[in-house]
C-alpha cells in the first residue's frame, strides 16, 4: 500500500512539475501591471497580451487599456501601475513633476502623423505653400511637430500656410469630405478611417519621412513605455525579460498584420478591419538602452523650443533614460 501511495505521490509531482515548465514562467507571482491607450500605441502589446492570457510569457502581466492618458497618469505617479504606454512628450512631463520617479523604457512608436489630400497636388512639403490645412491638437505634438517641418522646408507657418485647428479629428474628416481641395493633418488610425468616408482620399506625405528629411538628430515620436523608478529598480530581470518579450511582440504584429489587427479587435484596441490597414503605417517599434536616448533627446528639444511646457518646463537629465 505505501508502495502504491509512493507511486501516486511521485507521479502527482511530475505531472505538477510539467505543469510549471508548461509555463515557463509566471515565475515569482509578482505582476507587472501596464496600461496602454486604445491606439497605435497599444498595437506593439498585442501578441505579448495574447502570450501573457496563455500563461506563456516570463513574466505575468496585468494589463489595463483607457481611452485618454488622464485615466492612466495618475494610476502611475501613485504606484498603482508599473508602466505605461504614454505619449512621448508626457513623459517627459512626468519625469519632471516627479523629480525623476518616471522613467523612459523604451520608444515604442514612431511617427503616425499623415498629411492627406484627395486631389494629387501635394507631393513635396514646399506643395502646402498657400494651402489651408485642417488639423487637430493644437497646444501639443502635432502643431510642434508640423510647424518643426515646415520651418525646416523654409516655410512660415503664420504666413505661408493657414493652418485651421479642430477640435477633434472626426471635424478634420468632415472638412475633407466638404471641401475638394481641402487639406488635412491626421494619424493613424483616422487616416484609415477617413479613407473609408471620403472618396479619393490619399496620403500625400508620411511626417515622419519629412521629419527624417529634415536631417535633425532626432526622430519623430508618437508613444514610449514610462516605469516607475522605484519598481524597474527594485525588479531589474523582470525588465530586462520584459523588454525581451515586447521586442519579440513587436516584430510578431509587424510581420503578421492580419492576426494582429484580430487581436487588436478582440483586446478592443482598434476594430480589426482599420487595424490591419493601419498597422503598415504605425510605425510600432521597440527602441530601448542606449538606443532610444539620443532620438528622444532631440526630438524632446524641438518640443521644448516650441513651448518649454510641452515637456515640463525643462528637458529631462540623462537619468531619465532608463538603462
Amino acid at each position: 500500500m505505501k508502495k502504491f501511495f509512493a507511486l501516486g505521490l511521485a507521479l502527482l509531482i511530475m505531472i505538477m512539475s510539467l505543469a510549471g515548465c508548461a509555463q515557463t514562467a509566471q515565475a515569482d507571482g509578482t505582476a507587472i501591471r501596464i496600461a496602454g491607450l486604445k491606439g497605435p500605441t497599444s498595437l506593439g502589446m498585442l501578441k505579448l497580451m495574447a502570450d501573457n492570457a496563455e500563461g506563456k510569457t516570463r513574466n505575468k502581466y496585468e494589463f489595463t487599456l483607457a481611452g485618454s492618458a488622464d485615466e492612466i497618469t495618475p494610476k502611475l505617479i501613485q504606484g498603482e501601475i508599473d508602466m505605461a504606454a504614454v505619449p512621448a512628450n508626457l513623459a517627459a512631463v512626468l519625469y519632471n513633476n516627479t523629480e525623476g520617479n518616471i522613467k523612459l523604457l523604451a520608444i515604442n512608436t514612431l511617427g503616425v502623423l499623415y498629411i492627406v489630400e484627395r486631389g494629387d497636388t501635394i507631393h513635396s512639403v514646399s506643395d502646402l505653400k498657400g494651402r489651408a490645412i485642417y488639423g487637430s491638437g493644437k497646444g501639443s505634438t502635432p502643431e510642434y511637430a508640423l510647424e518643426f517641418i515646415l520651418k525646416q522646408n523654409g516655410l512660415d507657418p503664420g504666413k505661408d500656410v493657414n493652418i485651421e485647428w479642430k477640435s477633434e479629428h472626426t471635424e478634420v474628416v468632415q472638412m475633407l469630405a466638404a471641401d475638394e481641395n481641402a487639406v488635412g493633418l491626421l494619424p493613424q488610425p483616422f487616416v484609415t478611417v477617413a479613407a473609408g468616408q471620403v472618396e479619393g482620399l490619399r496620403t500625400a506625405l508620411d511626417l515622419t519621412e519629412e521629419w527624417k528629411k529634415t536631417g535633425a538628430e532626432s526622430q519623430m515620436i508618437t508613444g514610449v513605455l514610462a516605469v516607475r523608478k522605484d519598481f524597474a529598480e527594485k525588479h531589474e530581470e523582470k525588465i530586462r525579460d520584459f523588454l525581451k518579450e515586447y521586442a519579440d511582440s513587436v516584430k510578431y504584429v509587424n510581420d503578421n498584420v492580419r492576426e494582429s489587427a484580430e487581436l487588436s479587435e478582440k483586446f478592443d484596441i482598434i476594430k480589426a478591419a482599420v487595424a490591419e490597414k493601419a498597422i503598415p503605417h504605425c510605425n510600432i517599434v521597440c527602441i530601448s538602452g542606449k538606443d532610444m536616448q539620443k532620438p528622444m533627446e532631440g526630438y524632446l528639444k524641438v518640443l521644448f523650443d516650441a513651448n518649454p511646457k510641452s515637456v515640463g518646463g525643462k528637458l529631462p537629465e540623462s537619468d531619465f533614460y532608463f538603462q
